[in-house]
């Protein structure tokens, strides 16, 4: 499929508004067209999404990045106001390039350790002209002991993959004192939210808060997951590459 090809995006107005109390301008709209275009053209050559069909993608990809940043159908106020995001994993760029595209105020950082991914969301952000967006290629444990990086963003956002507990130690050392996380998650259980507290906990943050919440055209359970950074974290956390993984918190 080329640029030229592919499909349309559905606007979407009517539940942008009911889910986010919000929708894009003509402008972001036309952004995340783009965006669709570009990661659809690339996926022909590299592994970006399994998602491609246009409601998919803007359901899966484009709205769901948004509402981890909208608690309770509002967007975090600091998004407006010039805070510094870290999109820890980005992939082929979720959530972090919608962020960046809707909050122009914010300064977006994404990383990701691998290179192929890198190099596209630099082609992304040379493409729509985003201004506000820059890319770090490495491996979360280490970038967040890294003095750089460490407790530096004032949102840290993560679409989970891995355990919770890991999510925790990748996110908050990456966050200042008093800034937060957001883990993006499907399902969530009683077990994951103890290991949760543990972990949170141990790192320095608080739970505030915990979103259970339903996709608007499939009606998927989505969790967000909402964490405090209240004080410093230890300077052992996070540990080294793999150890979240193997020996979570």
């Amino acid at each position: 499929m080329s640029l030229e090809s592919a499909s349309t995006l559905p606007e979407m107005s009517e539940v942008w508004h009911q889910t986010l109390s919000w929708y894009p301008t003509n402008e972001q709209q036309n952004q995340l067209q783009k965006l669709y275009e570009l990661i659809i053209d690339a996926n022909r050559y590299l592994n970006l999404t399994r998602i491609t069909e246009p409601e998919d993608f803007w359901e899966k990809h484009l709205w769901d990045s948004l509402v981890g940043v909208s608690p309770q159908q509002r967007f975090i106020d600091i998004l407006h106001h010039g805070a510094s995001v870290i999109d820890i994993g980005t992939g082929a760029g979720f959530p972090g390039l919608p962020i960046a595209i809707i909050f122009a105020n914010s300064q977006v950082t994404l990383l990701d350790s691998t290179r192929k991914k890198i190099n596209f969301i630099d082609g992304v952000i040379d493409n729509l002209a985003l201004k506000n967006a820059h890319t770090v290629v490495g491996r979360v444990e280490e970038i967040g002991q890294e003095i750089q990086h460490r407790g530096s963003y004032d949102l840290a956002v993560i679409r989970a993959v891995g355990s919770v507990s890991a999510c925790v130690e990748y996110c908050l050392p990456l966050v200042k004192t008093g800034g937060l996380a957001v883990i993006y998650r499907g399902s969530f259980t009683a077990e994951e939210n103890q290991s949760l507290e543990n972990a949170v906990n141990i790192v320095g943050g608080e739970v505030e808060l915990i979103t259970e919440l339903k996709t608007p055209l499939t009606q998927s359970i989505r969790h967000c997951l909402y964490l405090r950074k209240v004080r410093h974290t230890p300077v052992s956390f996070p540990r080294p590459v793999g150890i979240p993984k193997q020996k979570p918190l």
